[in-house]
């Protein structure tokens, strides 16, 4: 795995943040040294999919980046006649994401299609379970609820869609508090302030974060029967909201 010095004090500032090649080679790395609980997600999504998916339905995973969670789908189904479409619109991610799974020494027993295309433009149909890990924050604000509303129309009754987001508390003393504690995280993971600092910047406007309340609502309102947050550390949440 090779190691993020993305924005180390020695490297070239890269401006706005990007899913390119440079990220993809370096991704691994940046998630566990910067997503608290990210690992806890992806064991999770596999446990889902294991009690959840429903014989002869489809599973998306929507932004897949390198393909953890659909590695963790494809291990865990138990359903027969399933199907996994893997999507990301980023071409050095999918690259990354089709080596990943063909290296793979479990494949289980599920078809995977992976697809390079953007999200809002892949029908969902028959779909037992949708994941998006840290994806929605990435799109504009004005096309999240269309989305939302396209995945609940495309899921079968009892479908389960894993939405993994960064959060921004509604309290501001509690959001400050939040971030300074992840940032610690990110300092005992031993990335530099420096670092730090240069990330944010090269996120601010690209990752939108949005309150918990209002991703409930959002999902609500789309056709999810039941809304909850299953796993939270910091400011980075996991909901599962079933149809």
């Amino acid at each position: 795995m090779s190691k993020d010095t993305l924005y180390a004090p020695d490297s070239v500032e890269t401006g706005r943040f990007e899913f390119n090649s440079d990220v993809a080679q370096v991704f691994p790395d940046m998630l566990k040294r910067s997503i608290p609980g990210y690992a806890a997600s992806i064991q999770a999504i596999g446990s889902l999919a294991a009690n959840l998916v429903q014989p002869n339905t489809r599973c998306y995973d929507l932004g897949c980046s390198l393909g953890a969670a659909t590695l963790a789908m494809r291990r865990n189904i138990q359903s027969e006649g399933c199907r996994i479409i893997a999507v990301d619109n980023a071409p050095a991610m999918i690259n990354r994401c089709r080596e990943t799974l063909a290296a793979d020494q479990d494949p289980g027993r599920t078809e995977v299609s992976v697809l390079e295309a953007n999200i809002q433009d892949v029908d969902i149909t028959r779909a037992s379970m949708v994941v998006m890990n840290y994806t929605l924050q990435f799109l504009p604000l004005e096309e999240r609820p269309a989305l939302i509303r396209k995945i609940a129309e495309g899921m079968n009754p009892g479908g389960v869609l894993v939405l993994s987001e960064k959060v921004v508390d509604e309290d501001p003393v509690i959001e400050e508090t939040l971030q300074k504690l992840h940032h610690e995280f990110k300092r005992r993971n031993a990335y530099s302030d420096l670092e730090i600092s240069r990330k944010r910047a090269a996120l601010e406007n690209v990752l939108v974060p949005e309150t918990v309340r209002t991703h409930k609502n959002r999902l609500e309102e789309a056709g999810f029967s039941h809304v909850g947050v299953w796993l939270r550390y910091f400011n980075f949440i996991s909901m599962i909201a079933v149809r």
